[in-house]
């Protein structure tokens, strides 16, 4: 197994992760907020209900998606370290 590849695979997710993170909680609830209140949602302006309510939606699919991807990018390169380990006991 290789591990610097796995390591690099595993810190481009992590990457990926928190730049999504940064741009949906910093970008759209901070900076692009006025450029974001021109569109509403139900009667409020959508920068405002992005900081409030949309970022935590967002942080919850961050969630559920880094996990899945996580699980897929560990079947993908440890799949044969749990074998590994059987065989040197």
């Amino acid at each position: 197994m290789d591990n610097t590849a796995y390591w690099r695979a595993h810190t481009r997710l992590l990457a990926g992760t928190l730049a999504i993170w940064f741009a949906a909680s910093f970008g759209c609830g901070i900076l692009f907020v006025d450029e974001l209140n021109a569109f509403s949602i139900g009667g409020v302006p959508l920068g405002f209900w992005f900081a409030q309510q949309g970022s935590i939606y967002v942080f919850g699919a961050l969630i559920v998606g880094y996990s899945w991807f996580n699980h897929r990018l560990e079947k993908r390169w440890l799949a044969g370290l749990a074998e590994t380990a059987e065989t040197v006991k």
